[in-house]
Order: structure tokens, then sequence, then C-alpha cells
């Protein structure tokens, strides 16, 4: 499935751009996510624009990441409502971030539920059910326990992997431009977990279709 944002061709951004923003909590990997989705595009060639847009990299606080890629990229903030694809580590932080998708957008969300500080500190309630508010919004909710499923192949590392492989079939260019970047960072660091990761990730695309079939009817 392409998804992208068509930009005039007489504004700075000329072609389709596609906006992806990756949210969850410190130590979760959402930050690894996006830098494997920009090396994705640009294996391809595109023009790519990484920032960490709010909070912070530590164990416990939140971290946002938006990537943008296409023929020429300016910004690398993704507005509200210009989102294509949204990845939430974090089931309520996903929910937070909601607003900045477009109406036809995708959220491919793990249920998983880490209090961020500011809910534990008391400044804010964690909501009842993030996915039923995320769904009321109108736009394509894809949500999976991603924790569980790491746990099943024999550790909770592998949830970035496996949220990588569940949007796969959502980007502008084949599945397989991705699960070769992740594979290679493993091949060349740790070759060990090359066979153990591109299982993650197969199952990570599988669930996610098995979710998108089971809505269609």
């Amino acid at each position: 499935m392409s998804s992208h944002t068509d930009t005039p061709a007489t504004g700075p951004e000329v072609g389709p751009v596609t906006n992806i923003l990756v949210c969850g909590i410190g130590g979760q990997g959402v930050m690894t996510a996006a830098e494997l989705l920009a090396q994705a595009a640009i294996s391809l060639g595109h023009d790519v624009k990484k920032t960490e847009v709010a909070g912070m990299a530590q164990r416990g606080g939140v971290v946002t990441s938006h990537v943008r890629f296409g023929p020429k990229v300016v910004a690398p903030a993704i507005a509200p409502g210009e989102a294509d694809l949204l990845i939430g580590f974090e089931v309520a932080e996903a929910l937070r971030w909601t607003t900045h998708l477009k109406p036809d957008g995708c959220a491919m969300v793990n249920v998983m539920r880490i209090p961020p500080l500011v809910v534990s500190g008391g400044l804010f309630p964690y909501p009842d059910d993030p996915v039923a508010q995320m769904q009321a919004s109108g736009r394509q909710v894809i949500a999976f326990d991603a924790e569980a499923i790491a746990r099943q192949l024999g550790t909770v590392r592998l949830v970035n992997t496996i949220l990588l492989g569940a949007i796969a079939d959502h980007l502008p260019f084949p599945a397989e431009v991705l699960r070769d970047t992740v594979l290679a960072g493993f091949r060349a660091r740790k070759p060990a977990l090359v066979e153990l990761n591109a299982q993650a990730f197969d199952t990570g695309r599988a669930t996610a279709r098995e979710r998108e079939m089971a809505k269609a009817v």
C-alpha cells in the first residue's frame, strides 16, 4: 500500500513526500526505528529529513521522531494533520499524536502501556481506552501486542523490529527494502541475531496483515 502526501509542484517541496511520525517512551527504540526508516529511503535515492521533535530520550521520558522523504524535502517537522503513518510504541503516546495523522492516515500501535513520567508524576491521567479513542477519530488504527509477540520469540528487544515489519506494507516502496535495511545492521554488528530479527520482522508484517483483513470482513 502506497501512502504519501502530494505537495504542489510550484512549492519548495516537489513531488510526493511521505511523512512518518514515530512516538513512544525512552528506551523503546523510537529513534532507532526512525533512523532505519530514513536509511531505507536514502538507499532508494530519496531526499530525507529526520528530527527528534519532542521529549527526552532517557528511559521514562516521551520521545517523538519525524521522518520525511521524497524527491525534495525542505522542512523536517510534520505539521498536524499531515502524517501518512503513525508508529506508536506506547499506546497513550500514540493517542496523543493522533491529531498529526491525515484523515486517511494509518496508525500502527503497540498496545503496551508504559505510563510516562508526566503520568507517574501525577501531572496527567492515563487514558482508559487509548485505542478506542484513536478509532473514534475515524482514522485507520491497527493495534496489537508487539511485546507479547516479542516475548514469544525470545526477547522484548524485538518490539522495534516487529513494529517496522508491521508498517512495511504501508510504505511507498517494497517491504523488502526496509527488511534488508534492518537486517543489514545486524549482519554488520550482531550477525547471530540476523535470523531472529528476520523472523520478528516477518511476524510483525503478518500480524498487521491479519488485523487489517479482520477489519475488512
